[in-house]
């Protein structure tokens, strides 16, 4: 017991200790009614802290140690700001914003002015290094200018600089460099991708990378031998640890994000059927999951800035069925499809059918110009990707569709609008 305490005490110590700020310098007229700064668990995000604007100033606080990437999200901008945290306070300067969107940061802490060169010089090498290359096949060694160009060749194909003060930094940027950002990450052995995923440190959940990893992982399996290569993956992550349990969940994401449907009801049912304790981010995969299935009752949302509605809830919209549609005025396929809606829209309410858009814009205007002109429910909460509606319903791309019985029960999710005309018979 005195161990255990000791251990609780320290860890209390340690959290105190390693606060830090996000503090930012915002223009005058920039408006910024909410700050929600964002740190990740894969591909996940966790919410660390919120913030206001008050003058100038934004500072938000991080009450607990944390070292791996963080997104700060400007609201009603909708606006975005990575930066890598090594656990020390952050300081920025948001220099330039044209039509309510940031064009320029400058980074004043010696973290992220360091890893704004270090990325910096990554692009340079994706961008130049391969033109360089091309370019030398037209000179002789014989010329001057080939030697000068073998230098800057050399310089862009060596290792990411690394610095020994920010352990972060130097660890994402050796791993982007060798498994995500790599042209050549197919000839990458399928053992080297896994044994890195089970040796790695805690960093990998907390970079942001682990997604990308495994989606480079998948792409050199290839279709011929993709199962067995997953539980080849699987088999060595070991996904009674937190570690393999997270990686189950990131394939089951993917595999929803791209349409495999065969592949995500596969690896769903083996994560249900874990024996053991299984951790946060996959029994919150299995949930959301399990509440969008045919016949589940769908998650209520409130319905902000409606149209067409007194209703303060979908579950307050009453109707034999409702199509819910969760679209955006960015998307194309949506601002096509939508206006097929209106011609069809009085034969869906004489089958007592209501339709019910939730937009995810995050700019409301855009929002209200279409939703002013559909004679069906609308409601946008302005967040954009980080609406409550894209969260609720994982959202992967626009237009997404359910279809509800009367109960709000899912009896079908068509994955185009022609699907929904054919359920109630409307040609």
């Amino acid at each position: 017991m005195r161990n255990i305490v000791l251990a609780l005490c320290l860890l209390g110590a340690s959290s105190i200790s390693a606060q830090f700020k996000v503090n930012a310098n915002l223009p005058s007229d920039f408006q910024v009614d909410d700050a929600y700064l964002f740190a990740y668990d894969g591909s996940k995000d966790i919410l660390l802290g919120k913030g206001a604007k008050k003058g100038n100033s934004l500072s938000i606080s991080v009450p607990k140690s944390y070292k791996g990437m963080l997104r700060l999200v400007l609201f009603p901008s909708n606006n975005s700001i990575q930066m890598a945290s090594e656990n020390q306070d952050i300081n920025l300067t948001v220099d330039k914003v044209e039509n309510k969107a940031i064009k320029q940061v400058t980074f004043l802490d010696p973290a992220n002015k360091y890893f704004e060169t270090s990325q910096n010089g990554q692009k340079k090498k994706e961008l130049i290094y391969p033109a360089l290359l091309q370019i030398k096949d037209y000179y002789k060694p014989t010329d001057p200018f080939y030697s000068a160009l073998e230098k800057e060749i050399a310089t862009l194909s060596s290792s990411p600089e690394t610095g020994g003060n920010f352990p972060f930094i130097n660890y994402y940027n050796e791993t982007a460099s060798r498994y995500v950002n790599n042209p050549d990450y197919k000839n990458i052995p399928l053992q080297e991708y896994s044994d890195f995923i089970v040796k790695s440190g805690g960093f990998l959940e907390t970079s942001s990378l682990l997604k990308p990893i495994l989606i480079s992982y998948l792409n050199t399996a290839g279709k011929d031998n993709i199962n067995a290569d997953i539980d080849k993956l699987l088999k060595n992550v070991d996904i009674e640890t937190p570690r393999g349990q997270t990686v189950l969940s990131e394939l089951i994401d993917i595999f929803d994000t791209y349409g495999m449907a065969d592949m995500k009801d596969k690896y769903l049912k083996e994560a249900k059927e874990l024996k053991c304790t299984i951790n946060d981010r996959l029994a919150s995969t299995i949930k959301g999951q399990e509440e969008l299935q045919i016949g589940a009752k769908l998650p209520d949302s409130k319905l902000y800035n409606a149209y067409n509605t007194k209703a303060k809830s979908i579950s307050d919209v009453k109707a034999d069925h409702k199509v819910i549609i969760v679209w955006s005025s960015t998307c194309s396929h949506c601002t096509a499809e939508l206006p097929k809606i209106i011609e069809k829209y009085q034969a869906l309410k004489s089958k007592k059918v209501e339709v019910i858009g939730l937009s995810i814009d995050a700019d409301l205007k855009s929002y209200s110009d279409l939703a002013s002109k559909f004679p069906w429910v609308s409601a946008a909460d302005g967040k954009g990707w980080y609406s409550e509606y894209a969260k609720n319903y994982n959202v992967h791309a626009t237009p997404t569709y359910f279809i509800l019985d009367s109960s709000n029960k899912i009896v079908a999710k068509p994955d185009q609008l022609s699907q929904v005309f054919e359920y109630f018979n409307l040609k």
